[in-house]
């Protein structure tokens, strides 16, 4: 009854890699910087896996010797966003990056949009979610105009009042924007942004949808599907995927219900794979450039951590890791391109194993698929015999 555990810390980068220069993001490294600048940061149980061993986290202090296997892995994909990190560690490499729009949408695609819809909309601008929200929420619920906007990430935001535009006439529209993004305007994602409350306090709700595109390949959880497995999504991996592979939707409103959910999960009998996003670390506090808030987050899921490896079955595998940076305190609050940890643990996993640095993240699937015992080749490189040496 083999199952493994991946766990998607959204956005807890540990590095500079060598392709950073390309995206601008030099010198960032999302979990040091937090280590550096918020001194009360404690991740004892992360750390005591093998955290502090990785290169480059000169801020926190290694355990002795370490419970699991530690290293860090380089994305090889075109990109630095959601999907095509978690699509990656699922076993798809990107060639091409999805489009991004630093100048906002072309006129021409916003009123085919509007056309669509049957609504005007306002906004069309790169911008901050919670910022454009104050900043247009009153002329939206005046009109009734849903506020279009992006970021320096492939994504079309659509952001609109739960109380003027019903949650489920929200869906439908992002469903339009997504049949409509397609070709040379094929974002990564469609997200609804509903918001609620009134002028000057405005709130995003937890009711937020992501639309993406449909994997380019076969992934890890057609393939674990596929082999009569289950495959459990927890928080937005249902979503990251356009539901494909899927077996099990478990929705999930914040870290610490997904921190939750994980336990009640594992303590259930089934075999396959867990897949959980804990999103908050990025929503939340690495695009707020919010330290602080970040570090107490990293301290709630570590406190997690000996619940969720108790309630682990002798024949699990369980992988910490992220899909990207996202690190509060580099300039700007975009995603930054980074190393993420790799941190491996079983009950039947030798410690102190230094994986050293993982060339691409499609590792995660391949060691994934080799230990269900499914075809895993293609994916990249399995870390198997390195994990469970004969």
């Amino acid at each position: 009854m083999k199952r493994v555990i991946i766990i998607v810390l959204d956005s807890a980068g540990c590095g500079t890699c060598p392709d950073s220069y390309l995206y601008g993001d030099e010198g960032a490294n999302t979990l040091n910087h937090i280590a550096r600048d918020y001194s009360e940061l404690k991740l004892p149980n992360m750390v005591s896996l093998g955290l502090g061993h990785i290169a480059d986290l000169d801020n926190i202090k290694p355990a002795p010797v370490p419970l699991g296997a530690h290293g860090r892995m380089q994305e090889l994909s075109a990109g630095k966003d959601t999907t095509t990190g978690h699509w990656e560690l699922a076993g798809i490499r990107l060639e091409q990056a999805f489009p991004v729009f630093p100048n906002a949408f072309p006129s021409e695609l916003i009123e085919e949009f509007e056309q669509l819809i049957g609504r005007k909309t306002i906004g069309n601008e790169v911008a901050s979610g919670t910022e454009i929200i104050a900043r247009l929420g009153d002329e939206h619920v005046k009109t009734g105009f849903p506020i279009v906007y992006t970021s320096a990430d492939s994504v079309f935001q659509i952001a609109a009042h739960e109380s003027i535009i019903p949650i489920e006439e929200q869906y439908e529209i992002c469903l339009a924007a997504r049949q409509l993004l397609q070709g040379q305007y094929a974002v990564g994602r469609v997200i609804a942004r509903p918001f609620a409350g009134v002028s000057g306090s405005y709130q995003r709700t937890s009711r937020r949808h992501d639309y993406s595109l449909e994997p380019l390949g076969e992934t890890l959880l057609d393939r674990v599907k596929a082999g009569g497995l289950d495959v459990r999504a927890i928080g937005k991996i249902h979503d990251i995927f356009a539901g494909r592979g899927t077996t099990v939707k478990i929705p999930s409103a914040s870290n610490a219900e997904g921190i939750k959910l994980t336990i009640e999960q594992l303590q259930q009998d089934f075999s396959g794979l867990l897949f959980v996003n804990l999103v908050d670390f990025d929503m939340l506090y690495g695009h707020r450039n919010d330290v602080q808030g970040y570090a107490e987050a990293l301290m709630e899921f570590d406190r997690g951590v000996p619940d969720i490896m108790a309630a682990m079955h002798s024949d699990d595998l369980l992988l910490i890791t992220a899909d990207h940076g996202c690190d509060p305190t580099y300039p700007g609050t975009d995603h930054t391109r980074e190393y993420v940890p790799a941190l491996y643990w079983s009950p039947s996993l030798q410690g102190g194993i230094n994986l050293g640095t993982i060339s691409g993240f499609g590792s995660a699937a391949a060691t994934a698929a080799q230990y269900l015992n499914l075809k895993y080749e293609d994916f990249g490189i399995s870390l198997y015999d390195q994990l469970f040496p004969r």
